[in-house]
C-alpha cells in the first residue's frame, strides 16, 4: 500500500504483518483535527476519529490505523497498521504498558539524580479548545529517566533519556516542567524567555523532544515482534 506521506515524513520500517513505522517531523500532526485531509498531518487522507484510522481515498475502503500519537511539536517514531487485527493487538499492548518507548529531551537545568523513576498523578483538562495537563491529581504517570550529558551554562542544559511506562497526555513535558526541568522549546509548559533566547542564538526553533525508539515484544497470536529506531535530529547538541 502506497501511503500519501507528509513531504517531510518518511517510512522507517515495515513489517509483513502490516505494521508501518513513520518518522514524524516536528510541527506535523499525528492525525487531522477533523475528518477532512490536512496537509499538516502525517498522511494526506480522510480521518475517522471513532476508529482512529485514516481511510484510503482510492475507493478501496482500506484503512491505515493510527496506533498511538505524538504531540505535533514532538518528532520521531509513529506506528501505524494496515491490518485491523494487528492494530487491535498493538493498541492492547499500549494499554497494558508493555510497549517499550525511548525518548530524548534537552532540558534546562540538572536533575536531582542521574537515574530515577518519576511518578506523578496527571489531570488532563481542556482550556480554550486545547488539552492541558496538571500534576497533582488524576491518572498515574510513570517515567524512568537517565541524564546522559550535562552542558555547562549559564544556564545549565541536560540531555535526558526518558522511558515512559505509561502514556498520558503531555506526560513527559509536564513531568519535566514539574521538576523545574522544562524541555527546551516547549511553548506550553516551558521557559518562554529562555526558549526565545535559545532560538535566537542557535537558529533552532523546535521542541527538543524526540521519540527515538519503540519495541514490541510480540506473541504467538496477532502481535508481531517489532523494533524501530529514529535517528536523533542533528539539532540536538550532543549529537
Amino acid at each position: 500500500m502506497e501511503l500519501p506521506l507528509h513531504p517531510n515524513a518518511c517510512v522507517l520500517a515495515r513489517h509483513p504483518a502490516g505494521l508501518v513505522a513513520l518518522d514524524k517531523p516536528p510541527g506535523v500532526r499525528s492525525h487531522p483535527n477533523s475528518a477532512e485531509p490536512d496537509h499538516r498531518a502525517l498522511l494526506h487522507l480522510p480521518y475517522e476519529a471513532e476508529s482512529e484510522a485514516y481511510r484510503m481515498d482510492d475507493g478501496s475502503g482500506e484503512a491505515v490505523f493510527l496506533l498511538h500519537r505524538l504531540d505535533a511539536p514532538t518528532s520521531g517514531v509513529v506506528l501505524m497498521a494496515t491490518d485491523s487485527a494487528v492494530a487491535t493487538a498493538v493498541r492492547d499492548a499500549f494499554a497494558r504498558h508493555t510497549v517499550r518507548k525511548t525518548y530524548y529531551a534537552l532540558v534546562r537545568g540538572l536533575p536531582a539524580r542521574r537515574e530515577e523513576t518519576w511518578r506523578d498523578r496527571l489531570r488532563v483538562r481542556r482550556e480554550r479548545g486545547t488539552l492541558r495537563a496538571d500534576v497533582g491529581a488524576g491518572d498515574l504517570a510513570e517515567t524512568r529517566i537517565e541524564c546522559l550529558v550535562t552542558f555547562s551554562g549559564p544556564p545549565v542544559l541536560s540531555l535526558l533519556r526518558l522511558r515512559p511506562v505509561t502514556g498520558r497526555t503531555h506526560q513527559l513535558r509536564v513531568q519535566c516542567a514539574a521538576r523545574r526541568l522544562p524541555i527546551v522549546g516547549d511553548a506550553t509548559y516551558g521557559d518562554f524567555r529562555f526558549n526565545r533566547n535559545y532560538a535566537r542564538q542557535t537558529g533552532e526553533k523546535r521542541l527538543f523532544l524526540h521519540a527515538a525508539a519503540l519495541h514490541l515484544e510480540g506473541d504467538r497470536m496477532c502481535l508481531p515482534a517489532f523494533e524501530v529506531q529514529s535517528p536523533i535530529p542533528s539539532a540536538f547538541p550532543a549529537f
